[in-house]
């Protein structure tokens, strides 16, 4: 099965991630493209797989292309959050509440002595919905924004300056993300963070619309913006070179060499090295959206200058665990989709013909 997996792979015509791949096996007029020497792609990208086992036909870059991946998204992002509610709860409660929750493990004792083992799932239906809607948009347009932008600048360019092109993407691709996100979020610290005010996302809204109306949803997104799109374009960027260097030092074998199984290892590694970043450069911005969403009236300003800047790192080492675990999932679940409904794959980038003529003749 994986032999005709890769001489598919080794035979792409395609230079670098940001060309278009057809993926059609339907079609039998089709003229088999000729070898390039040195091409390596990886063989979920493959054509004829893709046809066989959903016949159907997926172009990179397509609206299809870009909704699979949204579905992708959705599915990595809105599971793996919610797998981590205990968790990402005691986090919030540290964050809010320091003196009463003085470590993780004090935390969950605590939350387990008063609530008993069902409190620590608080929260769970707004982080599925809402982790879900911003996935989507995380992922989806992340791979719009970056085929986009590409074009734009153009194949040199958008090797040379990959990462730019990685940040740009997905900065770009988390400011509509938060707009999805944010009045789920909000519902969701409610119910997890302010004791007695719901017990579920059903109680949580009316409470929130007759206190605050409508801008209770929405006042923490300045805030998420300053958390999230940090982080995502850490996620992404990271990610990406992170990738491209263990398949360069580390990996002793190339890509289209290693099996499924081995790049989704390679995948988890990347995304839980990405994961540990992510979650340092966000924190603050994070304690901030806990505290703000907590307190009725209060704004991010007035939090942040509560806090103190040793205040704002209150529940890190938590954090750290969580957000490693989860990019590493994510990434994961994400390049697992896109492996089981056969979506291309482009392979880490390399240096277009035109870019080597160009050094040669230097």
């Amino acid at each position: 099965m994986f032999s005709s997996f890769f001489e598919t792979a080794r035979n792409s015509p395609f230079r670098t991630p940001f060309g278009r791949v057809q993926c059609d096996a339907a079609n039998s007029n089709a003229v088999d493209p000729q070898p390039v020497e040195g091409r390596q792609i990886a063989a979920a990208a493959a054509a004829v797989p893709v046809a066989a086992d959903h016949s159907t036909s997926c172009e990179f870059g397509s609206t299809k292309y870009f909704a699979l991946c949204g579905i992708g998204g959705i599915l990595s992002c809105g599971t793996t959050h919610t797998f981590v509610v205990p968790l990402d709860l005691v986090k919030c409660r540290l964050q809010v509440d320091p003196a009463k929750y003085k470590n993780l493990v004090h935390g969950f004792k605590v939350t387990v002595a008063e609530e008993g083992a069902r409190g620590l799932a608080k929260g769970w239906f707004p982080t599925l919905l809402g982790y879900s809607a911003q996935g989507l948009c995380k992922f989806g347009l992340y791979e719009v924004f970056k085929v986009k932008y590409a074009d734009i600048i153009g194949e040199e360019n958008a090797y040379l300056y990959r990462t730019s092109l990685y940040l740009a993407a997905s900065a770009s691709a988390e400011f509509f993300a938060d707009i999805a996100l944010s009045p789920f979020e909000a519902a969701k610290v409610k119910i997890q963070t302010v004791p007695g005010f719901a017990n579920n996302f059903r109680e949580a809204v009316p409470k929130m619309l007759k206190e605050e109306g409508v801008n209770a949803f929405y006042k923490g997104l300045v805030p998420l913006w300053m958390r999230q799109i940090p982080y995502t374009m850490m996620k992404f960027a990271c990610f990406e070179r992170t990738v491209e260097l263990l398949y360069k030092y580390v990996v002793p074998k190339p890509r289209a060499d290693c099996s499924k199984g081995e790049q989704l290892v390679v995948t988890f590694a990347a995304g839980y090295i990405a994961g540990v970043f992510c979650a340092v450069v966000s924190h603050p911005a994070d304690v901030v959206v806990s505290k703000l969403n907590q307190t009725k009236g209060a704004s991010a300003a007035s939090i942040a200058k509560s806090l103190g800047f040793m205040g704002m790192w209150n529940g890190l080492t938590p954090r750290i665990i969580m957000i490693g675990t989860l990019t590493a999932l994510q990434w994961f679940i994400y390049d697992g989709v896109k492996v089981a409904l056969g979506i291309p794959r482009p392979p880490p980038p390399e240096m277009p013909a035109s870019l080597k003529a160009k050094q040669k003749g230097n």
